[in-house]
């Protein structure tokens, strides 16, 4: 008889820290067997609360942890918030596809990430880094200064590849710019011809939208854009029908996309 395994049955793991990146977002380290790869997002849950849909802010595979950004905004979250360390929270998964890095080794790749969409593109950007072989440059936006999340490797990140770092309101201090990121995308340093250019765009879907639409002003094929969507997944194995949009799912398809498709799916 063959055994077979059960797609929601979740693994009990360790929150080993617990690190405030902002006013309102906190990053939780969990020790876990569970691999996922950069743009993948796990389900995370709470006993007798629920579960909630979360990006893959980082992680380590040897080690054996998973990092999420969380902010409180519903009911498994705000429980996840009352967890200190060393208690214990349930993960299933990875679920989705991840971002298609061997397209991406060696070209020049334009990282436009705004809110917490910084979250899913750490991993990538800081696989990238330790290639070498990629020229990187990066647009990150934000609401106001308290809002900026990883400062210190943002810091870091900036003597390494040119970035753009702005926030929508308020004022500008150590270098940081401000106004939208798609004011931005039109001052790029663009190569002659794309064939080597790949641009990842991750953000609120009306971020998305008009980042992609400065890109295309510029003549940049769409095939070349990807994006990656925050939708709200519930069983992330297409069985709900909460992240369909039309007749695509997007926990089994995406949450990466590339434009040519995403353009049809974008609110």
């Amino acid at each position: 008889m063959i055994k077979m395994s059960n797609i929601y049955m979740p693994e009990k793991g360790e929150i080993i820290s617990i690190v405030r990146e902002s006013s309102i977002e906190w990053l939780f380290k969990v020790k876990t067997t569970i691999k996922p790869l950069p743009g993948q997002f796990i389900q995370l849950s709470i006993p007798m609360v629920g579960e909630a849909p979360i990006s893959v802010a980082d992680c380590n595979h040897e080690e054996g942890w998973i990092e999420f950004l969380i902010r409180k905004v519903g009911k498994v979250t705000d429980a996840i918030f009352n967890l200190k360390v060393g208690d214990s929270i349930f993960l299933r998964g990875a679920y989705g596809n991840n971002f298609p890095l061997h397209l991406y080794t060696g070209k020049k790749v334009i990282i436009v990430a705004g809110g917490s969409g910084t979250a899913p593109v750490r991993p990538l950007i800081k696989q990238l880094i330790n290639d070498g072989t990629t020229e990187l440059e990066l647009i990150f936006g934000f609401k106001d200064q308290d809002s900026i999340l990883f400062k210190k490797e943002i810091e870091a990140w900036r003597k390494k590849v040119p970035m753009i770092l702005t926030v929508d309101k308020g004022c500008g201090i150590d270098g940081e710019c401000v106004g939208l990121v798609t004011e931005y995308i039109p001052h790029l340093r663009l190569h002659e011809g794309f064939e080597n250019l790949e641009v990842i765009i991750v953000g609120p879907p009306m971020m998305m939208k008009y980042s992609a639409l400065e890109f295309l002003k510029l003549g940049i094929p769409e095939e070349k854009i990807w994006v990656s969507f925050e939708r709200s997944m519930s069983c992330a194995v297409g069985k709900c029908g909460h992240c369909k949009i039309d007749e695509t799912y997007v926990c089994l398809e995406g949450p990466i996309f590339n434009y040519v498709k995403a353009k049809k799916l974008l609110d």
